[in-house]
Parts: structure tokens; sequence; C-alpha cells
């Protein structure tokens, strides 16, 4: 299993954490929010509202909240304007960074995730410097447990998807980001349980960082930036031994 795949896993179980401290329904808000308003408040017609909602339904958020976020896209409630605003930059050891945030004002968005590179050993990069290393795709995180690799891949092949990836204790079903919506679909009505389904940016090619030290440094950053409130998503490029994880989260 490589580190990278791993600490996504690790990002992925922190999410209730950062339930409890109302953090992800306030970015699920705004997601719903700037989705609507680019494409409409019909869910069936807009396929990143769909996408947007569902994401909101697995990590439980109020269907009143919902509806209230799909409003204030289309204008139905007043609400604060956010516009997707993406940075570039690089962690310690050369590993790429790529921001995605939602901001009302994004000279103070884009001075403070500056901020948080540099004080963290890092550094902020020019638009398209790294973004070319990543490939938006949909990942689908299904235990071991629940489902064999050939069952697995008669079920999601023939709905839309490129690959299943072995990562030790689960499959991650790989998908085009418009299949995704079908293929998780297809895994559902095969009654196979699944971990988690989102849109994200996979990395072409990984930096491997081989010790603790360098690891705890890349961390930083990606830490440092999860917990502004403007940052959505944060992809970096690198891979890390398990040994060393081990090491990182003792």
């Amino acid at each position: 299993m490589s580190g990278h795949s791993k600490w996504h896993s690790i990002k992925h179980a922190k999410g209730a954490a950062d339930a409890a401290r109302g953090k992800v329904f306030a970015r699920l808000a705004r997601q719903i929010e700037v989705a609507a308003r680019q494409g409409g408040g019909d869910a069936d017609a807009n396929a990143g509202l769909r996408a947007m909602i569902q994401k909101a339904r697995d990590a439980s958020m109020p269907k009143d909240n919902i509806e209230r976020a799909i409003k204030r896209g289309i204008g139905e409630l007043e609400g604060v304007t956010y516009e997707e605003v993406n940075y570039e930059g690089y962690a310690p050891n050369g590993v790429a960074v790529f921001v995605e945030t939602l901001t009302d004002n994004r000279n103070r968005t884009g001075s403070e995730v500056k901020n948080i590179f540099s004080r963290n050993g890092g550094s902020l990069a020019e638009p398209g410097a790294v973004s070319w290393q990543f490939e938006r795709k949909g990942v689908i995180e299904i235990a071991k447990t629940a489902t064999n690799e050939d069952d697995l891949m008669l079920v999601v092949l023939d709905a839309g998807a490129e690959d299943v990836e072995d990562h030790g204790d689960t499959w991650q079903v790989v998908t085009p980001a418009h299949d995704l919506h079908a293929v998780r679909t297809a895994i559902e009505e095969a009654s196979i349980a699944f971990e988690s389904s989102d849109l994200t940016m996979l990395p072409q090619q990984s930096v491997p960082l081989e010790d603790a030290a360098s690891a705890k440094q890349v961390l930083r950053v990606i830490d440092a930036l999860e917990e502004h409130d403007d940052v959505q998503n944060v992809y970096a490029n690198f891979d890390i031994p398990a040994s060393v994880l081990e090491a990182v989260l003792a």
C-alpha cells in the first residue's frame, strides 16, 4: 500500500472529527451553493450539484442544511457569494500541492494561503506550475471484507470504471470524473458496501518520502492548509512507505 493512499484514508477518517467542529458541513454548504449557482438548483439536470448533494448526504448533513444551501446558490435566500480559486505550490522535498478554495475575498485568501506555505517550509507557485501533475478522477474506497476482486471488477468495469487497485485493506475503484455517479450506483445496486466515494485529483507520479522527518514536514503543510476555513480540498503527490507512515503516526 502506498503511503499516499493510506494518508487519503486517514484524512477520510479525520472527517468525523472535523464534522464535530462544524467544518465539514460549512465546506459542503459552500460547495453546494457554488454548484447550484453555476448549473441551477435541479440536481437531475446539474451533475455537479447532484454530486455535492450525495457527498453531503454521505457526511450525514441535515436535509434542511442542503436545501438552504441550494436556495442561497440560486438566489432564493440571501447569502455570501463565493468564487472558486485554486492555488498551486510546493511543500518541502519538492512535493507538488494543489489547493482548492471557495472564497468571498480572493485577496485575503491568497495572502493567507501564501503565508501557510511560507511558515511551513513550502512556497506558493504560479498557476499551472503543478496542476499538470494531477488528473481529476472519481475514487470509491471499498473494504476487502465487502467483496472479492473478481466480483468487484465485473460490476464496476461494465459501469465505466478505469481500474481497481489493491490498497492493502481496501480496494480503490478509479473512474473518469463524469462516470463516478454511474459506477457508484452500480456498486450500490450490487449490494456492495463502500467506505467513501468522491471526486479527487490523483497524482500522475509521486515523490517518495523515505523517512519520518521528511514525511512530517510535508504533512505539516497539508494539515495547516486544511485547517483554513476557505480551503475545500488539498492534493499532494507524495508517497510514504508503510513503515515510515507507522513511525509518523506513532
